[in-house]
């Protein structure tokens, strides 16, 4: 039991220690209330009511899903780069396979457009100046 003790000590002291913060807070913060402080904050995306069967763009979520699942990918890197002397041609290897791997992922996401944060743009596909055999015999 004597082996927990310092764990439980840092457990107590931490909770007070958020407790009397939030305490604090509380008691000498200003409270003025303004319209605009009770409006959500959506990162740039302006509040309003939309119909029951609209859809809310989820653009936002979608690269933040994609910037932590590239994170931990990334963080896998520094165990590998502690031990990689210990590990040796193998341990060389299957990380040049992880790191292909992200890579793939990572180019079939840019690709597909999740890493894009404006409009789509919509490209116009010039007219072709060439006319077919069925568009001559329908002009005459």
């Amino acid at each position: 039991m004597n082996e927990y003790l310092p764990i439980l000590v840092l457990f107590v002291l931490a909770s007070a220690f958020g407790l009397v913060s939030l305490l604090v807070a509380r008691i000498l913060a200003p409270h003025k209330p303004t319209p605009a402080k009770y409006y959500p904050y959506e990162c740039g995306i302006i509040p309003e009511r939309l119909p029951k069967m609209s859809r809310f763009p989820v653009k936002f979520y979608v690269v933040a899903m994609l910037f932590i699942i590239f994170d931990i990918e990334t963080i896998f890197l520094f165990p590998w780069a502690v031990t990689f002397r210990e590990l040796g041609m193998f341990g060389l290897l299957e990380m040049g396979v992880f790191i292909l791997l992200v890579f793939v992922a990572y180019i079939y996401v840019w690709r597909k457009g999740g890493l894009d944060w404006g409009k789509p743009v919509q490209r116009r596909v010039a007219p072709s100046t060439k006319t077919s055999a069925s568009e001559v015999a329908r002009a005459s």
